[in-house]
Parts: C-alpha cells; structure tokens; sequence
C-alpha cells in the first residue's frame, strides 16, 4: 500500500453511442489528452488522461446545498464529474459548443471556487470548477 492509499488509478468508463461526438467532446473540445488508444469501428477505445481523481463523498444536504448554490434548483441525481479548469467559463464555452447542456450560468461559490455545471453528451452532469485564491479547494 502506497502513502496515497491501496488504490492507483480511477478510471471512469463511459459507454457512449456516438464514439466520434464522444471523442471530439472530450479529447479535441475539453482538451484531454490520449493516454492510450485501440481497435476499429465499433470496437474502438481510448483512455483520456485527466489529472488527478479523487472520489468526493457528499451527503444528501451537502449534495443539494451544491445543487443550489450552483444551479439554482437541487437535481439528485448520485454522480456528477467535476473537474477543476483553468478557466471555469472558457471550458464551458468549447463544451456548450461541442453539444453539453448548460444546467446554469457561471457562479462564484462560497468555497471560493467559480463554477458552472453542464450536461455531457451522455447526459453526465459535469461541473466546471476554477479555484480562485487557492486557499479553499473543496465545499466546506
């Protein structure tokens, strides 16, 4: 076991209908680069490198409170990706026009963050997150 822990890597797996949308959303729009590539056609694969992962646990007040404060209206729904971004509104910008759904408009969280959340082509709900003064990196 490692000083971070018996886990090495979290790999989230999206199926999706649409490889090439997918793949363009992802690699070309929000700029992920490839970490490794395989197959033809329908077969094909691809792992995008995406910094850092860490599993966010939030229980259902905690969940709803960032629902509200960043979409204005609580969803409840279990999973959301969130990925910290330079520039929480340009990435929103290259993604709305890659196909994601705005859920909100730009906000500056009380946790210091700047935020805006949207949905992915295969409806996952994602939030764009831009630390702001570095002091508070996660809810309080």
């Amino acid at each position: 076991m490692s000083e971070q822990g018996p886990v090495f890597e979290l790999r989230l797996a999206l199926t999706v209908d649409d490889y090439d949308k997918a793949f363009t959303f992802w690699h070309d729009a929000l700029g992920l680069p490839i970490a490794e590539s395989w197959g033809e056609g329908e077969g094909r694969g691809a792992v995008l490198a995406a910094g850092k992962a860490t599993i966010e646990l939030l229980a259902p007040d905690a969940a709803a409170n960032a629902d509200r404060v960043e979409i204005g209206r609580q969803l409840n729904q279990p999973i959301r990706l969130a990925l910290e971004v330079g520039d929480s509104a340009a990435v929103a910008d290259r993604l709305s026009a890659a196909g994601a759904d705005r859920l909100g408009e730009l906000v500056e969280t009380p946790w210091h963050h700047r935020n805006i959340r949207l949905r992915s082509l295969e409806g996952l709900q994602v939030t764009l997150f831009t630390v702001l003064d570095g002091s508070a990196r996660a809810p309080k």
